[in-house]
């Protein structure tokens, strides 16, 4: 039985460019607010992070790409993007 890798995958979820982003029209006018306006447009989206067991990259992957499809993108309305790493530990969990 082949060992077990360890992974730590990054995934970025933004809405589809045709998608209306209200918050994201609202952290423009802000940082407009703030003095900064150069800013033109800002998309607003989720970051997570993954920590899961594989055998190798490719079963990570696909064990990703099946999260994303099925719960962390709403695939109608959001793109996702992720970057693959292997790990050496886990992060602690408290419960």
């Amino acid at each position: 039985m082949k060992e077990m890798q360890k992974w730590l995958a990054s995934i970025r979820v933004t809405l589809k460019p045709v998608v209306n982003d209200p918050p994201g029209l609202a952290i423009r006018d802000a940082l407009h607010n703030l003095g900064h306006e150069g800013v033109k447009a800002v998309r607003s989206g989720k970051y997570l992070q993954v920590y899961l067991s594989a055998a190798d990259e490719n079963e990570a992957r696909n064990q990703i790409d099946t999260m994303c499809q099925r719960l962390l993108a709403n695939p109608v309305i959001e793109d996702y993007a992720f970057d693959l790493k292997t790990i050496v530990e886990f992060p602690s969990v408290e419960a």
